[in-house]
């Protein structure tokens, strides 16, 4: 085995991962020949997880368009001539129907998106129901609803919130390119509002946004270098959606997809990181590849909030045929 490797492996494997993890070793793992890479991942996975099993989510939009954020990727927002429509938020019986249905086809975490910029306290007050219902089931609560302020997610805990998403999307140097309208540091309030109230944290970005190779290892320098790193890390692949600034761009190779992820696994070895957004272009052997280089987390459904996403007819399968079983 290649020294540095060895001498890596084992650094996380003793849990030693630094509290300031550098740019320049991140990018030296993307810079790594692929099966090197990828062993040393497994290596890393293996230490700390079952290689075999996935913990399934999934996710429901409960309130869809209509958000005056500009981030540039989404669909979803009143800037932007899509297809989606600005909706009311979803009664409470339709979020247990879905929450009930998700359960019954082996997802063990329901996950409430909105397309708000920061919730309302009428708005907020219906998703604590929400989360007291879905609780009821037996299911890991999770929620995503823009930016919280203290008094937010001390009231989200009341209620027995598991997990808050909130990601950082991307680097703070390729930041400016994609929203105007929250700074990185609002994200990196929100997260520790979170933090602050013993909320599980699930947090990542996404990648295929034009960034270069600089870019995205400051997207997991700055994700990585979370104090305590994120429970839950999903690693989103660009869907593009026509009447998006991003509509469009290069598409990125889906090899750097996967490198992506293998570098996620060593960098945050404790963490379950998520295939995303995205997987509804990725044939059987890439995501194979992603499971291969740690990924131990999928959404499961055939909805992303409002983009596609395999069915989970075709997720069993592909479980099946890798053995993968789920958590």
């Amino acid at each position: 085995m290649d020294q540095n490797i060895q001498f890596h492996t084992k650094s996380i494997k003793k849990e030693q991962v630094s509290k300031n993890i550098s740019n320049e070793y991140i990018k030296s793992l993307f810079l790594m020949p692929f099966n090197d890479l990828i062993y040393q991942a497994q290596q890393v996975h293996r230490s700390n997880f079952d290689a075999n099993k996935v913990q399934l989510s999934t996710l429901l939009s409960i309130k869809t368009g209509g958000c005056s954020e500009d981030c540039a990727y989404c669909p979803q927002s009143a800037r932007y001539n899509t297809d989606v429509e600005n909706e009311k938020i979803l009664a409470l019986d339709k979020v247990i129907s879905a929450a009930k249905a998700a359960k019954e086809s082996g997802a063990s975490r329901f996950c409430m998106g909105a397309a708000w910029r920061s919730p309302k306290q009428k708005d907020l007050d219906l998703v604590k129901e929400m989360i007291v219902e879905v609780k009821k089931l037996g299911l890991e609560s999770c929620a995503t609803l823009g930016m919280l302020n203290q008094d937010q997610t001390r009231q989200l805990k009341e209620v027995g919130l598991d997990y808050y998403n909130h990601n950082l999307d991307t680097s703070p140097e390729f930041y400016g390119d994609i929203i105007s309208t929250r700074t990185y540091q609002d994200r990196l309030d929100t997260l520790q509002n979170v933090r602050d109230q013993g909320i599980h944290v699930c947090c990542g970005g996404i990648v295929g946004m034009g960034e270069n190779l600089d870019e995205r290892v400051g997207l997991l320098a700055e994700l990585a270098n979370l104090t305590p790193q994120p429970e839950s890390v999903p690693i989103n692949l660009l869907t593009q959606v026509e009447g998006t600034p991003l509509f469009g761009i290069d598409e990125l190779d889906h090899f750097d997809f996967v490198k992506t992820i293998a570098a996620a696994r060593i960098l945050m070895p404790k963490s379950f990181v998520r295939l995303s957004a995205g997987r509804e272009k990725m044939n059987e052997a890439t995501q194979a590849l992603a499971f291969l280089a740690g990924a131990n987390s999928i959404f499961y459904g055939e909805e992303l909030l409002t983009t596609e996403n395999p069915t989970s007819e075709k997720d069993q399968e592909l479980m099946k045929k890798l053995g993968i079983t789920a958590i």
